[in-house]
């Protein structure tokens, strides 16, 4: 590549191209899982959001959910990373992209000894807000409970999935 190539291939400023480094991002820590926000909706018209999440050893990972408004993709960069959707697990490897749309009763945990690295994407951008409430609360010394995960949950158009593995539900009146 010469020397002007390279020129017209970098950012310009104001041409509206996002690039984020290996060091830059936002990063919000959950307990075992370090996120890094690398594109927040801010840059896409809200369309898209893009995180990595690191998940450390035998991470259980949320409870199973739904969301209402958005599809929610999962590109495994590194490890193993089970993936529980409804009542079937899918235990996948680096390379294995897994995508949920909206509705679908789904989960993920790494239940091995080694970290997984995986990149996920939100279409559109707004749950990428949830993981900074719930890094607030933390920060703020409230316990994330079931309960108070599943009302920050809410707030995002997204839900507990109450059915059981045997597809019984286990709703309170």
């Amino acid at each position: 590549m010469t020397e002007e190539e390279a020129k017209t291939s970098e950012p310009q400023a104001g041409s509206g191209v996002s690039v984020v480094g290996p060091g830059d991002g936002e990063t919000i820590v959950l307990g075992t899982t370090r996120m890094r926000v690398l594109e927040d909706g801010s840059r896409t018209g809200h369309r898209l959001a893009i995180a990595e999440s690191v998940l450390a050893p035998h991470t259980q990972g949320p409870p199973q959910h739904r969301h209402a408004l958005h599809d929610e993709g999962f590109y495994v960069l590194s490890g193993t990373v089970r993936f529980t959707v409804g009542a079937e697990e899918y235990d996948v490897t680096a390379g294995t992209l897994v995508m949920v749309p909206p509705g679908t009763p789904h989960t993920f945990a790494n239940p091995t000894g080694q970290p997984a690295v995986m990149l996920s994407t939100f279409t559109p951008d707004l749950y990428v807000q949830y993981f900074r409430d719930l890094q607030g609360a933390l920060a703020d010394g409230r316990p994330l409970t079931p309960r108070a995960t599943g009302e920050a949950m809410r707030e995002y158009a997204t839900e507990p999935a109450t059915e059981t593995m045997h597809g019984n539900d286990e709703r309170t009146p």
